[in-house]
């Protein structure tokens, strides 16, 4: 059995941070576990043909490594590139463990440790940070005959390097983040694309910028690129005022320069009509893009709406739910990811036999969105209402990591040290979160989203401006926690870092 002071499972850029922010604060006993055998997460996995962060590239990176981006929404390639660096430049690739899939973690109560147990063997570990990530089990709807079909599939999460769309009859089904992407990259080269949608997205102008060589030059002064992130974010917050707070901001300015785009790029009334939702922009993510809609309107590609879905496969293609046969040599799906209910969710048993997925009936929930009662020495990146929309996942990131440091550092130094929020502690802040949540955009914007639980709860978003989330992540409260040795005899620590 192996022994580490903190695991952490996951090498993307969550798991990136954990490492990075304990290393600033002298814990250098770490391992990251990754399942996959490339070490990387998101933009090493999402290979797909335009695949693009859609956050302004000088703010979507770790905050203490900048890079030299060569464009405002980088591309695939070059997150990679980024991605790679980072793991190269600070030493984390050495303590990254491929092709290691973790199948449950439970608290050993009498050492005051989580045992893991992996496919590669047992761990043993003081923390356990889980930072596998929201957006990281592919979902693949049940369709009947699936089985059957003898052409191609692939979902845009796995998308083999070998595949050539060239002259090929292909299928697409989604609509959103992905599959705007996908569309407009692989339309040109296919024979015939069909594409399956759900429910139209809004769409929004992408200011695409390439950085030329004096702006970047520019950008490697540490005080440009400081002012450049400030106004970057500062723009980016702006938006939480429509979504939670003036919905009537929407309508003025968020939803008639999203109507103005579609009239522009799409003529016929009649497809207008098919592209545009029926829901309050924001309830959903706001896709970015300059090139879905003329990709729409080639001759070679055909919108299905939810009335002529994909019902079901047979050998040489789908059937929809109008009757229509559709014969395809490729199928792909861009159906987004397994959020609520994740096959890849390892099963965590925590003091007294409690298990995550009973804490998290009837929805995810957890203090601070970050850690969970009776889950000693247990945090979760990305956790329940974390998600910040309208900005940078990594800033959200380092901001959790503000408190899991100052909560690690507090029992550090007592042996089978434990720390776990009170059970009252998790209910406050969840009560809050909710009723802070009400009248928003995602609670009352009349759709549909991965957003909302199956309960009716909005689990995935965070409601309210990123830097409330930091100012709450930064305010380590003592009372709000169980401390000390032991679950039945908790003790004072003999110091709490600043």
């Amino acid at each position: 059995m192996r022994e580490v002071t903190v695991l952490i499972i996951g090498s993307g850029f969550g798991g990136q941070a954990a490492a990075l922010a304990l290393r600033r604060v002298g814990i250098e006993d770490v391992a990251l576990l990754e399942r996959a055998a490339f070490a990387g997460g998101t933009w090493l996995q999402n290979t797909y043909p335009g695949a693009a962060v859609d956050v302004p590239s000088p703010l979507y990176r770790h905050a203490d490594h900048p890079w030299d981006w060569t464009e405002l929404y980088a591309k695939q390639p070059e997150l990679a590139a980024y991605t790679r660096a980072v793991l190269d430049d600070t030493g984390l690739r050495e303590r990254v463990h491929l092709n290691t899939n973790v199948g449950a973690l439970r608290w050993n109560e009498d050492a005051g440790v989580w045992d893991v147990a992996t496919d590669q063997g047992p761990w043993r570990a003081r923390f356990v940070i889980h930072a596998a990530g929201p957006l990281s089990a592919p979902f693949i709807p049940d369709v009947p005959g699936a089985a059957t079909f003898q052409g191609r599939v692939v979902h845009t999460n796995a998308w083999p390097d070998d595949l050539d769309l060239r002259g090929k009859r292909v299928a697409i089904v989604g609509s959103g983040a992905s599959a705007s992407q996908v569309i407009p990259a692989v339309a040109p080269e296919v024979a015939h694309l069909h594409v399956f949608q759900r429910t139209p997205h809004w769409v929004m102008p992408r200011p695409d910028h390439t950085f030329t060589p004096r702006q970047r030059a520019l950008l490697r002064l540490a005080w440009a690129q400081r002012a450049l992130r400030a106004a970057i974010y500062a723009a980016l917050e702006l938006r939480v005022i429509a979504f939670r707070h003036a919905p009537w901001l929407l309508e003025w300015r968020g939803r008639r320069r999203a109507l103005r785009h579609l009239r522009r790029q799409v003529r016929d009334p009649a497809l207008r009509a098919r592209l545009t939702p029926d829901y309050q922009l924001g309830c959903k993510r706001v896709v970015l893009s300059n090139t879905l809609y003329p990709a729409l309107q080639r001759d070679n590609v055909t919108l299905h709406d939810r009335d002529d879905a994909v019902a079901s496969m047979t050998p040489h293609g789908l059937v929809t739910t109008t009757g229509a046969t559709i014969d395809v040599d490729v199928l792909i799906w861009a159906t987004g990811f397994s959020v609520h209910d994740r096959p890849d969710t390892p099963e965590v048993v925590g003091r007294q036999g409690s298990t995550l997925e009973q804490a998290f009936s009837p929805f995810p929930r957890a203090y601070l969105g970050t850690t969970v009662p009776r889950m000693p020495n247990l945090f979760l990146m990305m956790g329940p209402n974390t998600g910040i929309g309208h900005t940078s996942a990594l800033f959200v990131m380092e901001s959790q990591l503000l408190y899991v440091v100052r909560a690690i550092r507090t029992v550090l130094g007592i042996p089978t040290g434990r720390i776990e929020p009170t059970a009252e502690a998790e209910e406050r802040y969840t009560a809050w979160v909710h009723r802070a949540m009400r009248g928003s955009v995602w609670t009352d914007g009349g759709c549909e989203s991965w957003y909302k639980h199956p309960s009716g709860k909005v689990i995935a978003i965070f409601p309210g401006f990123s830097f409330v989330y930091r100012a709450l992540a930064a305010w380590f409260r003592r009372r709000d926690h169980r401390v000390g040795a032991s679950a039945s005899d908790p003790v004072e620590p003999t110091s709490t870092p600043r």
